[in-house]
């Protein structure tokens, strides 16, 4: 079977944006357009194709990252290009999905609010995609919309993202007088006539725009030439590069992130996307152009290189499972390189294990049709498979490659759950590891206190959802505590503590001995060098300082086992702690009595001792929110912020709008936006995401110690 497009053909990427940015709506006319449906869904009517949960249609928001595979040939004429999109969720609670789905594409288009320009969330994503160096292009929105400025919003996209943003386009007209755009490299203007805009039509720029689009234009074509040194002389000496230089230099500019083209027009009123299409085309880079994919060999530790080539050892990362009603469980993963056949088996090199890769499909969001083949480059669901999880690497057994895996952001919120009968009880637990094989930020643990099942996540909506999909996917009743915050603990001292446990029993007894120092760890910095003796994790690192043999070797995992146990549960109000390095540097041992779990509860006990000595304090999770409010409102926003142990970082002007940024701990932040409407007369809206830990003022933690302990 053979590759029906050539990779240099293929386009992976993804459409990012904060929440209300119009991402979806843009996916919708992005099938329409490229023939795979033949008519556009409307998040506002609920009938979205990439929007296909229900909780995505009842609360017109994007949950989950759907995958689409189309087609599209250029509305400058030319070849069809195979398009696989996935189409993200804006909203904070789910920004796993983005952070995942980044990880696997080649390039992203960032939808911006034409209102709004750079919102918080727009922030986070740009963040993960400098991380996943993913070049970009930005799609200002929304023009049509009352207060939509295309310059302010690209101001915003210079001062709070990057300065290498650039205008590709210039909007003819804004609000109701928004009609097409300025393309600067070709100086013509375009409108979308016809059924739903599909025809887009090439004219003059009018007079009122020629000398602002000349200027623009100027800024562009020096950006483009300072990328290419034979370029620049000819510029320097005054002669006129040509569109297909000025696209080729373009190109290879943003594909190394040095510039970012910007674009315009409004999805809604069907224009604009066309040409986004066509600069996903000319700027985005297929498989070949990015550099190959590193990985390390599971058995020698050895950097490992795959290129994108069907030739290559095949090797694939698992990105994203997704309960599927129809087929059971689906493992979303990309090809790096290497092909694989349906019917074959498939190497887990994270596991180890064989499993055998029954069927493969590609997917229209929910709808998915069965392939034979899969190639490099491409991005396609295994079906069935049992023991694959979120960022495992499938590779060729005689070929191995572990690639990195994705880091995921810890959850802040929680809330206990019961079963509401014996019925429940058993369907819970299932439906629960089920979610939270899906989601890497949903997590669930028992209180060893209560018995009680507590679940995690990253905020109130996302954990609403959760119990939603339960009740409804899985059929499972549950009462539902309230939101609680994810507390941790930590220390801000050093200390030493010697311990031995001995137990004689009148057989072999129980002997382990242990010195260990305790110290705060700086945070956590995976391309920092860890020396030999030690073992790094976030929010934990163990050195092994022994000498001469006194404790044999091979206790020595039991000792950093007992402290990590240890770390479950602080001894301030039992909260995980965090944020701490350890380190053993003396003991004994007894030829007989020695034993692995006499080293861990003797390390375990040492390490409670020490982290009382050490300054335990509680940290509490700051979030970042944004209150957008009109000016007369402000005085009252700012006051009961400030009231809420929140820091005023930033306010600025956003239309006739005010705008408050501040860091506010998530405890004080329940049942914000109820209040917040009715401080506003329901004209506030805001947005909060988690920012970092910080230690609880001394009169707040003694209140949570209590309600913890029972002031015991």
């Amino acid at each position: 079977m053979q590759r029906d497009y050539p990779l240099e053909k293929v386009r992976n990427f993804g459409i990012i944006a904060h929440i209300d940015a119009g991402k979806t709506t843009t996916s919708e006319r992005v099938l329409f357009y490229t023939g795979s449906q033949h008519k556009i869904g409307e998040v506002h009517e609920g009938d979205t194709t990439t929007d296909w949960m229900e909780q995505e249609r009842e609360r017109g928001i994007t949950i989950t990252a759907a995958a689409i595979t189309c087609f599209w040939a250029p509305s400058y004429g030319g070849d069809k290009y195979r398009f696989n999109i996935i189409d993200t969720p804006g909203h904070i609670d789910f920004t796993v999905e983005v952070k995942r789905s980044l990880r696997v594409l080649d390039g992203a288009v960032v939808v911006f609010d034409g209102v709004a320009g750079v919102e918080p969330q727009s922030e986070t994503n740009w963040r993960y995609a400098e991380e996943a160096q993913v070049p970009r292009i930005c799609f200002i929105n929304k023009l049509d919309r009352t207060g939509a400025s295309f310059e302010r919003s690209y101001q915003s996209i210079l001062n709070r993202l990057s300065k290498k943003a650039v205008r590709l386009q210039i909007p003819i007209g804004e609000e109701d007088h928004h009609e097409g755009v300025v393309d600067l490299l070709k100086m013509k203007a375009y409108y979308f006539e016809g059924n739903m805009g599909n025809q887009v039509v090439e004219k003059e720029i009018p007079e009122s725009l020629k000398e602002q689009a000349q200027k623009y234009r100027h800024d562009l074509v020096e950006r483009i030439v300072e990328n290419d040194e034979a370029m620049m002389n000819d510029y320097l000496e005054g002669k006129e590069a040509t569109l297909e230089d000025l696209k080729r230099v373009l190109r290879k500019a943003v594909i190394e992130n040095k510039i970012f083209p910007v674009m315009t027009g409004s999805a809604l009123k069907n224009k604009g996307v066309q040409l986004v299409l066509d600069a996903v085309v000319d700027y985005l880079p297929s498989p070949l152009d990015i550099p190959p994919v590193k990985g390390t060999h599971p058995d020698t530790g050895e950097e490992v290189v795959r290129h994108a080539s069907d030739e290559e050892p095949f090797a694939a990362l698992a990105f994203k499972l997704q309960a599927d009603p129809f087929v059971g469980q689906l493992t979303f993963f990309r090809v790096y390189s290497g092909t694989i056949e349906a019917g074959t088996y498939i190497y887990n090199s994270t596991t180890g294990t064989k499993e055998r890769l029954g069927r493969i499909v590609r997917l229209q969001a929910d709808k998915r049709e069965d392939v034979k083949k899969v190639f490099a480059g491409e991005i396609a669901a295994a079906v069935g498979l049992k023991d694959a999880k979120t960022s495992h690497t499938f590779c060729d057994e005689a070929n191995p490659i572990a690639l990195d895996q994705i880091k995921f952001p810890e959850p802040v919120i929680s809330l206990r759950i019961e079963p509401k009968t014996k019925a429940d009880q058993e369907k819970m637990g299932m439906a629960l590891k089920r979610l939270s094989d899906e989601d890497p930020t949903f997590r669930i643990k028992s209180d060893a206190d209560t018995g009680e099942t507590v679940i995690m996540g990253m905020g109130e909506l996302h954990l609403e959802i959760i119990v939603d999909r339960m009740k409804r996917e899985f059929s499972v009743e549950a009462n539902v505590g309230k939101p609680q915050v994810a507390y941790k603990e930590t220390i801000q001292g050093e200390a030493e503590v010697e311990n031995k446990y001995i137990k004689q029993t009148g057989g072999k007894g129980q002997y382990g001995h242990v010195k260990i120092k305790i110290k705060p760890l700086p945070h956590y910095d995976p391309e920092e060098k860890v020396p030999k003796n030690a073992h790094r994790e976030p929010g934990f690192e163990f050195i092994d300082a022994i000498k001469g043999g006194v404790i044999p070797q091979e206790f020595i995992p039991a000792v950093e086992k007992g402290i990590k146990e240890a770390m479950d549960r602080g001894i301030l109000a039992g909260y995980k702690m965090t944020d701490i390095s350890a380190e053993l540097n003396y003991g004994s041992y007894h030829d007989v009595d020695s034993s692995e779990i006499a080293y861990k509860i003797a390390a375990s006990q040492a390490f409670q001792e020490a982290a009382k000595k050490a300054r335990p304090v509680i940290l509490e999770p700051i979030m970042k929110v944004e209150v957008v409010v009109p000016e007369k409102f402000m005085g009252d926003i700012t006051g009961n912020l400030s009231g809420k142990r929140g820091q005023i970082e930033a306010m600025e002007d956003r239309g006739d709008l005010k705008v408050v940024r501040a860091k506010v701990p998530l405890s004080e932040m329940f049942g914000y936006v109820t209040n917040l409407r009715s401080m506003t007369e329901g004209r506030g809206s805001s947005t909060m995401e988690f920012d970092h830990y910080a230690v609880v003022p001394t009169n707040v933690a003694t209140g949570i110690i209590e309600a913890r302990t029972g002031g015991k």
